[in-house]
């Protein structure tokens, strides 16, 4: 449907940013959670839950490969990897980019979100739906964690909501426990943690609660436009303490060697060392 129409983003009461929608391409309430995907003038394809931006085809790389190619190179060996959320594929996209990848598990609540994504916006995921190595689960990432296997995975990445609404039990003691403990012996876990310079407190709360479980906590950065207020701030959670710490040329043979160099249009050797050098207003909430 054609319009000349503006969309509001609604996650903060007092300061925003708004798009002209080209062409409205879906309005659905989902059993958990308001979607609207648009056309825009200046960003692509747009896809909001409960009135908050979540993806748009412009500037979805930033996020996508600061969530996925840093704790895969950071680990260096990771095999399994477990993704919650992330209904669009762009992680598990990137994932599967990663040569020694056997296996992606994505499990996301909202099977709604991945169908709108797949018919509105397919070159966000490209062919990862199809992959053999990939499992796609509709359900509750909440649950899979409770029940997985001990060990069973070397790298968790939550790509997930803020904590309020359906995204607010992947903020919790427990999630981050048994997150720990289905990792393996040096597992580690990211999750998006807000824009710091509005959501301090999510960053701060968040950081909290996983060094309750994991012997390293910190997190990283990504400039991501349409994430407004400066960086986007991504959490960060191992049990071996010195995987943060590669310099640049071991992160790039790594990369070389899971086949990714050149396949990139923000994460690079030098920004995933840098990432983690943070900005004294940010660095301050992490204790």
């Amino acid at each position: 449907m054609a319009t000349d129409s503006w969309v509001n983003e609604t996650l903060y009461a007092e300061w925003g940013q708004r798009f002209l929608v080209k062409r409205e391409l879906a309005r659905v309430q989902s059993d958990f959670q308001d979607i609207m995907v648009f056309e825009s003038h200046t960003h692509g394809r747009v896809m909001l839950l409960d009135g908050v931006v979540q993806i748009t085809e412009r500037d979805e790389f930033v996020y996508q490969e600061m969530l996925t190619h840093v704790p895969l190179l950071a680990h260096g060996a990771a095999s399994r990897v477990l993704i919650i959320g992330a209904g669009d594929g762009g992680v598990l996209r990137r994932v599967l980019q990663h040569r020694n990848v056997t296996k992606a598990v994505m499990v996301e609540i909202d099977g709604e979100v991945i169908r709108l994504a797949k018919e509105f916006m397919p070159g966000i995921a490209g062919d990862a739906w199809n992959d053999p190595r990939a499992e796609v689960i509709v359900g509750d990432g909440i649950d899979y964690v409770r029940q997985a296997p001990a060990g069973s995975f070397d790298v968790v990445i939550v790509d997930s909501t803020d904590p309020i609404g359906v995204g607010e039990v992947l903020f919790t003691d427990e999630f981050y426990a048994n997150a720990a403990r289905l990792l393996s012996d040096k597992g580690l876990i990211v999750n998006q943690c807000g824009v710091p310079f509005m959501q301090a407190d999510e960053l701060r709360e968040t950081n909290l609660r996983r060094g309750k479980a994991f012997a390293d906590t910190w997190a990283y950065t990504a400039a991501v436009p349409t994430y407004v207020g400066g960086y986007m701030t991504l959490g960060w959670a191992a049990k071996d303490g010195g995987m943060r710490h590669h310099d640049a040329a071991t992160i790039r043979a790594r990369a070389e060697a899971a086949g990714i160099v050149g396949a990139t249009r923000y994460w690079t050797p030098e920004i995933h060392v840098a990432s983690f050098h943070l900005p004294p207003y940010i660095a301050e909430n992490l204790g």
